[in-house]
């Protein structure tokens, strides 16, 4: 079997401080449990902070990078604009945002501080979106090995505030029924800064007992949208009429009732 290289890709809307090393042992047990090669597993790394946020007063911010496995890593960093189109990330390259160094090599148990600038004006109004990918560079396998080497790849976002005040999401829901026991929520971001939906759920008024979940982290971008098709979980007995909404994001919790088939 030829040497091939498997990357695990963590998004930043699911990735959290610390949970790189169990990310990168888990795609070196789903690669050994289905092709069952020799592994070379990927560095343990500890990413502070997970986000960047920066300003007209703030244009500078740093990420620190902690190798803490027992061999060196090396990493490429690049920025990306971060855009929306239909629900979907879109990434394109840029020089808008500088990172220094562009790739660092990191000794095992040592650091390594990566600088974010922001090289154009913050824009007047609206927030401006990045990220950060931060790619592992696989390293050269040792004499003989055949098998799979498993690199890990961080996103990371960065925002940066508009010039004149503070920017904010609005958010504005709405539910739809489908076919086949399903309800159809929506999400669009009216205000004029980004906003992270950790998960939310939904009630018929006066109960307890969610009717439908939606669990992981989402973002959506300042004017952009996002949908999320959900089965109920009592088949047969369908709301109709108002129901409540109760979400979890970094602009606070939200609860919210909504009509079936309104905005």
């Amino acid at each position: 079997m030829k040497n091939s290289t498997c990357i695990e890709d963590m998004t930043p809307a699911g990735y959290r401080r610390g949970t790189a090393r169990a990310m990168a042992l888990r795609t070196a047990f789903c690669a050994a449990a289905l092709i069952l090669p020799q592994l070379a597993a990927a560095a343990a790394w500890d990413v502070d902070p997970v986000r960047v946020e920066l300003s007209p007063e703030q244009q500078t911010g740093a990420v620190t990078i902690r190798n803490d496995s027992d061999q060196s890593t090396s990493i490429q960093i690049q920025a990306v604009a971060w855009s929306q189109v239909g629900g979907k990330d879109v990434y394109t390259p840029t020089r808008e945002l500088l990172v220094s160094p562009p790739i660092v090599t990191i000794a095992p148990k040592t650091e390594q501080v990566v600088r974010v600038a922001l090289r154009r004006p913050a824009d007047a109004v609206n927030e401006l979106s990045y990220r950060i990918n931060l790619q592992e560079l696989p390293a050269q396998p040792v004499a003989g090995f055949s098998g799979v080497q498993v690199a890990l790849r961080i996103g990371l976002p960065v925002f940066v505030q508009p010039a004149k005040g503070q920017a904010a999401p609005k958010m504005a829901w709405s539910v739809t029924r489908m076919p086949d026991h399903q309800l159809k929520v929506g999400l669009l971001n009216q205000g004029s800064a980004h906003v992270q939906v950790s998960d939310f759920s939904l009630f018929i008024p006066g109960s307890d007992q969610s009717i439908a979940a939606q669990a992981g982290s989402s973002y959506v971008l300042a004017g952009q949208s996002q949908e999320w098709l959900l089965k109920t979980g009592t088949p047969g007995i369908l709301p109709s009429g108002q129901l409540r909404l109760k979400a979890y994001t970094d602009a606070g919790d939200t609860e919210t009732s909504l009509v079936l088939g309104k905005p």
